[in-house]
């Protein structure tokens, strides 16, 4: 069973609760979303796996996961994108961090403070399939164009992200 730490709009911990609860009860928890750059400046970004709990098929930046507690941020940032997408980086930065809230289809609430990490790597990804099923290498430019025409091909924090300037 994962866990997430919860966490007020502050970003305290006030707690921990198993991950599948705190989506359907709508509790704000502390996530991260990674995003890898090429040398040509290209993001790459994932389609995630059918099967996921929650925006099944959508397209997303690099990899999206929660904290675990009692380990550093980046540290199982860095973890979670080997066992996500098969990449080693050398390092991974924390660029700002927001908290939002969407409510999907299947009665699940993502309530996050997620915190925006970015890395560099010219490797391609090796995709865990139970996570990621498709990866492309795009110019910020483009996603935003793409993002515009077939909004709903992308999921709802990648939206959000933009929205807020943050990348």
């Amino acid at each position: 069973m994962k866990n997430v730490i919860l966490v007020n709009e502050l970003d305290v911990e006030v707690g921990t609760s198993e991950k599948m609860r705190a989506h359907q009860e709508g509790l704000l928890h502390r996530a991260f979303s990674i995003f890898i750059f090429n040398s040509k400046n290209e993001l790459l970004i994932q389609q995630r796996a059918n099967e996921k709990y929650h925006s099944g098929g959508l397209w997303t930046n690099t990899c999206c996961s929660h904290p675990q507690p009692e380990m550093d941020l980046v540290d199982f940032a860095k973890q979670r994108l080997f066992e996500e997408m098969g990449l080693k980086v050398d390092e991974l930065i924390v660029k700002n961090h927001f908290i939002y809230k969407a409510e999907f289809p299947n009665g699940l609430v993502e309530y996050e403070l997620d915190y925006i990490l970015l890395g560099q790597s010219d490797l391609d990804p090796i995709l865990n399939p139970e996570e990621a099923q498709q990866f492309k290498w795009i110019s910020l430019t483009d996603l935003k164009a793409q993002m515009e025409v077939h909004p709903q091909q992308f999921t709802f924090w990648l939206h959000e992200i933009f929205k807020r300037g943050m990348m």
